[in-house]
């Protein structure tokens, strides 16, 4: 049988050729849908947060390679680091920073690649390596969260603390036999967080964790860029349930040194 025997008929190749030019055509064709629609999906910044990004007496925000620095007048510790949720600008978290900074503590944001904290995991490695000898919390909203304790689970010795805004550790993130100090804040109206997998998400936690419920609050005004798809109605202000988080995170930090 000679080689020529097993090539590929005419019309095979000429299908094959074909099915493969349309799988690229299709496959390009999704990615330019997508650079298109990818702003629209992003949640922005609210005028709120936008002011709260102006240096003034109290508070010096700069910014940074990996995200936004609100260095306080006077500084306490420990310094805080903060994962933004899935598709938020980090400036969307200024008034929360702003809100802790102003109380003395040294606060980062970090900025993810492509808004989303699986791509910028390691982000915390910038911050903590410019006060190595300082005491630091990292924590987040929603996704963010999540990938801050899986941050928080590789790095306790670097750490002091671990937050979750409306989020919980996975198996990755897994801090149950940690002595780190623990909050979890939720909210009553949040209509995006999965409250099963946040029930499962218990055995990841340590037993000292503690749980915090926001009455009236939402997934959004955790941040301030606006409503979010899926979210239900606050009972609360965003400004109310800012001070709340606030009060409750400055107040859970009076005990980390």
């Amino acid at each position: 049988m000679s080689g020529n025997s097993m090539s590929i008929p005419g019309p095979k190749r000429k299908r094959s050729t074909k099915l493969l030019i349309w799988a690229a055509a299709i496959l390009f064709a999704l990615v330019i849908i997508l650079i298109i629609a990818y702003p629209f999906m992003i949640y922005s910044p609210s005028p709120e947060a936008e002011a709260a990004l102006k240096s003034d007496e109290l508070v010096a925000v700069s910014i940074q390679k990996d995200g936004f620095r609100f260095e306080p007048a006077a500084i306490q510790q420990p310094n805080v680091i903060f994962y933004p949720g899935g598709l938020v600008e980090p400036a969307s978290y200024a008034p929360i920073a702003r809100n802790l900074a102003e109380a003395g503590h040294r606060v980062y944001i970090a900025s993810m690649p492509l808004h989303l904290a699986f791509t910028g995991q390691n982000r915390a490695d910038t911050f903590i390596s410019e006060h190595l000898n300082e005491s630091f919390v990292i924590g987040g909203h929603s996704l963010g969260g999540v990938f801050a304790s899986r941050y928080a689970a590789e790095h306790t010795d670097q750490l002091n603390g671990v937050f979750f805004l409306r989020a919980y550790a996975d198996k990755a993130g897994n801090l149950a036999d940690s002595d780190l100090s623990v909050l979890q804040i939720t909210a009553s109206n949040d209509g995006v967080l999965n409250w099963e997998n946040w029930g499962k998400g218990k055995q990841f936690m340590p037993s000292h964790t503690e749980y915090v419920k926001i009455e009236g609050g939402n997934h959004a005004q955790f941040g301030s860029y606006g409503a979010q798809k899926g979210d239900k109605p606050a009972a609360l202000s965003p400004e109310e349930q800012l001070e709340q988080v606030s009060a409750e995170l400055l107040g859970w930090m009076i005990g980390i040194k």
